[in-house]
Order: structure tokens, then sequence, then C-alpha cells
């Protein structure tokens, strides 16, 4: 394909993600009080504050757009692999895309995972705050902050994708993965800290750090399935290439 037609292409995958995206942001702008109730349920009972007159507006287009964004990753991440999918070789090409499913689902799980987690965070955060000093919590900062927790677990899930993507391309191997267990476990750590803002340094990063730790080893796992099934592979080569001579 020339450049032109490679611009054409991009453009035709680009305008099918944006219009699915905008869809489904559509779609959820007219659940936005559903959507809205269900990111308040863990607050406790908070009651939020506003002191803009857009904000009504705006705080329901963000979530509807962080959702269409979300749930639209099925599409646009498809077409993001027919755009590069020639570029890339067979055994490219059998990684990313068990991939792309995989990483939908383990995306969903880390959002449930981090919804679990929200009220007792929230409750802890909340205790900070002294009889002296009024809690007014801003309704956009709130949002924000639980957004922002939500795609981070969500996000966090996609380890063993990564690892098992990387893996099957020989960036990595599984001897790797186990010499460097010591650091991988100190990143998780330092990340579950950082997503949960809470007194206790220890107990509330380990609730975040053990499933971490669980996908860590299921990639080391589903890495020695796939080095298992590299050598079998290449074992087979070499004795049709021995009967054949």
């Amino acid at each position: 394909m020339g450049l032109l037609d490679h611009l054409e292409e991009l453009r035709r995958r680009v305008l099918v993600s944006l219009l699915a995206i905008l869809a489904l942001t559509a779609v959820a702008l007219i659940f936005s009080d559903t959507l809205l109730k269900v990111l308040l349920a863990p607050s406790g009972g908070l009651h939020l504050n506003a002191f803009s007159l857009m904000d009504g507006f705006l705080i329901r287009f963000r979530i509807a757009l962080y959702l269409g964004v979300a749930v639209a990753f099925p599409i646009w991440g498809y077409e993001l692999y027919r755009f590069i999918a020639p570029g890339l070789q067979e055994r490219e090409r059998q990684a990313v895309l068990p991939g792309l499913l995989a990483s939908t689902g383990l995306f969903i799980l880390g959002v449930i995972f981090g919804y679990v987690l929200l009220r007792t965070m929230i409750r802890v955060m909340v205790s900070f705050f002294p009889p002296e000093v009024a809690f007014l919590p801003v309704a956009d900062d709130y949002l924000s902050f639980v957004v922002f927790f939500l795609l981070a677990c969500g996000v966090a899930f996609q380890l063993p994708v990564v690892l098992t993507i990387l893996v099957q391309l020989r960036i990595l191997s599984v001897s790797i993965l186990k010499k460097q267990r010591k650091i991988a476990y100190f990143v998780l750590f330092v990340f579950a800290e950082i997503v949960t803002p809470v007194t206790d340094p220890i107990v509330a990063p380990l609730v975040v750090l053990i499933p971490l730790v669980i996908l860590y080893e299921g990639s080391i796992i589903a890495g020695v399935r796939i080095e298992k099934r590299r050598l079998k592979n290449a074992k087979a080569s070499q004795e049709v290439t021995v009967t054949g001579k």
C-alpha cells in the first residue's frame, strides 16, 4: 500500500472508532443519573457540592465520555489491531489479538475490584478531617478521584496481558520474570501505595498488592506454557527437516 492508501485506511479506522465512542457516550449520557448513583454509592452518603453553573452538564458528560471510551475499547482496539496487523509477523499477530480479548475481561475485573475497595478508602480518608474542619466535598473532585482510581485498577490488571505478549514476542523470557521477582514486587507495592492513600501504609496496599502478585505469577505460568509450546514446535520442525533430508 502507498502512503495515501495508508492515510485513507487510518482515517477510516479513526472515524469508525470515534463514531463508536460518540454513540456509546450518547447512550451513557441517557443513563447518566444511574451512573452518578453508582459512582456516589461508595461515598457513604456524602453530599457533594458544585460551584459553577455548567458543572451539572459537564459532570454528566465527562462520566458518559469515560464510560463511552471504556465500553468502546473492543471496537477501537480492534480497529487499531487491523491497522497495524499487516506490518506484524504471524507470531506477533497470534500474540496481539488474544491479548486484546483478555485485556477487556481483565480491565472489567480490575474496575470491579477497585469499586469494591472504594467505600473503605473514602471512609478512611474522610476520617482524616478533625471536627474543627468542615468538609465540603466538591462533586468534580470526588468524581475525578473515583474515576482515576477505577481506571488505575483496570490498567493495573493488564499486567499479565502485557507480560504474556512480551514473552510471546520474545522481548522478555520467563527466566527474566522469575529472576526479577523482587524488583517487580517492589514496583507493584509502590503502585499499591500510590492508589491507596489511607493512613495504614501496610494493610491497605497489601489488599491491592496481593491480586497484582497473583496476576504476575499467572503471567509466569502463561509464559512457561508459551515457551514449552515454542520448544515443541521447534523440535517438530527439526524432525520434519531431518525426515525430509
